[in-house]
């Protein structure tokens, strides 16, 4: 499957105004590969793109999906694929563009089938402090270990299980290529890993930030009800319930939510240098133009398949 291209890198290099640039002078659409962007409300506390960028063209998959709803990456890849395919029946490139990659490892190798959570293992699982589920991934599988988030205690959590159920390594159970003759399994990944220099990156990820609370992120946080585990794993989430309930101050919170944001940052960047084979592009070199003028040449090479474009 060709007529589709990749704008992946950290949170707040600035991908989504570049794609919406690119979609509108080439007239495609946009397909997001955002776990948190996928759902409807807290437009803040995710950084969804604001109405003149979403203007600019069609956008897929932002604030589609309730925040009770338990999303994940076989999820996505069913509804990206099936928004990819819509968008190319109609003559357009899409445009996939996020920071979560294993969404979007999902889109472009597939994912291999992983057995169902137990009753019983999850109930004896969810007993187990982190520091033990952390011991036996360790034990079962240090190659997921070493990859995964040991803070996301869900995550720790569901990859013993797949050790446990499978007999085998999470990491080998889901590193396989889905089957191919399921519709969008797999999408030649074509595209740019885009990222700045650390400094300005965490500039931008700063001002992001205290933006977010003047702008009032904190009364959004506070109209929302019970929301699923995975829309709970929000950056901020946490730590703004935690301020609402007067266990920290603002600054704080601020302060604690910037972290974790960088930090983030830091996982995405590791995740895509050794994950992917996208072409890099260091948006701290460039101009907004000269960065823009860039992705299209690379992106008619998608648009038109077949078709040499000089640049």
């Amino acid at each position: 499957m060709r007529r589709t291209f990749f704008i992946v890198g950290p949170t707040a290099t600035g991908k989504s105004d570049l794609a919406a640039d690119l979609a509108r002078e080439i007239g495609a659409e946009i397909v997001s590969a955002d776990a948190f962007q996928l759902y409807r409300g807290l437009d803040l506390l995710t950084a969804k793109p604001d109405a003149s960028t979403l203007a600019q063209a069609l956008h897929h998959l932002i604030g589609t999906t309730p925040l009770n709803e338990a999303m994940n990456a076989e999820k996505f890849r069913v509804v990206a694929a099936t928004a990819i395919d819509e968008i190319h029946s109609r003559g357009k490139l899409a445009i996939v563009v996020g920071g979560s990659g294993l969404y979007i490892k999902a889109l472009t190798h597939g994912l291999a089938a992983v057995p169902k959570p137990d009753p019983k293992l999850r109930e004896k699982l969810n007993a187990m402090s982190l520091d033990e589920l952390h011991a036996q991934l360790i034990d079962l599988d240090p190659e997921a270990a070493r990859k995964l988030d040991m803070k996301n205690r869900r995550r720790v959590a569901r990859a013993v299980e797949i050790c446990l159920l499978t007999g085998t390594p999470a990491s080998e159970a889901v590193a396989g290529v889905g089957d191919p003759g399921r519709p969008g399994s797999t999408i030649p990944a074509k595209g740019v890993f885009v990222f700045r220099d650390r400094d300005e990156l965490y500039f931008r990820i700063n001002h992001r930030v205290e933006k977010m609370f003047e702008d009032g992120v904190i009364e959004e946080v506070r109209a929302v009800g019970e929301v699923s585990a995975t829309a709970s794993q929000m950056i901020g989430f946490r730590e703004i319930r935690q301020l609402l309930k007067g266990e920290m101050s603002i600054p704080q919170c601020v302060a604690a939510i910037q972290q974790a944001t960088r930090r983030y940052a830091k996982r995405q960047l590791t995740w895509f240098r050794r994950q992917t084979n996208f072409s890099p592009l260091n948006l701290s070199l460039l101009t907004h133009n000269e960065a823009g003028i860039l992705l299209r040449v690379l992106s008619e090479r998608e648009r038109f398949p077949g078709v040499r474009v000089k640049g």
